[in-house]
């Protein structure tokens, strides 16, 4: 039996720099989801607020603009917090890929699983972008939620106030 060197550069390769590639993006998963449970919890405080202080019940303008807010952020929330099957390779259910895989010689056998690990990066990359899309749009909707709230408060407190001064 003959040993088969492989190159270099494909074992730095398949040791280091695709792994590392695949680890990023396990670190952006997890950051991605540290946001969402913060955006969670803003929105549930700012609702929280919103109803302690009854400014929700008051019928305005501003109260349909707070729960038409609401809904939209807590859809996205949803739609950024609904589980995306994570790609995996290689498919170790398939007995096609034991019998295809086991016969490559090795470094035939390396650059297979890069092209798998490449295949499986796009395609989670994919996932992450959705979530980051869905997060960004609802930290826009919370600006803009946060924002109506100090308007409506602003226009309940001082309003009647200056047209109390103009009489």
């Amino acid at each position: 039996m003959t040993a088969v060197h492989t190159s270099p550069t494909i074992d730095l390769i398949a040791q280091d720099d695709v792994r590392s590639v695949l680890e990023q993006q396990r670190e952006q998963s997890k950051t991605l989801t540290t946001k969402l449970n913060i955006l969670f919890v803003v929105n549930g405080a700012l609702f929280t607020s919103l109803t302690i202080s009854r400014l929700m019940y008051i019928p305005s303008i501003f109260s349909v603009a707070e729960i038409l807010g609401f809904l939209m952020n807590f859809t996205l929330l949803i739609n950024a917090f609904l589980p995306r099957q994570i790609a995996v390779t290689p498919n170790l259910t398939d007995n096609k890929f034991l019998e295809g895989y086991l016969d490559l010689l090795p470094e035939e056998y390396q650059l297979k699983m890069m092209v798998n690990l490449i295949q499986t990066y796009n395609t989670n990359k994919q996932r992450l972008d959705d979530v980051s899309q869905s997060l960004t749009y609802t930290a826009y909707v919370t600006w803009m939620v946060a924002f109506i709230i100090m308007l409506h408060v602003l226009a309940i407190y001082f309003i009647p106030a200056l047209l109390i001064d103009q009489l």
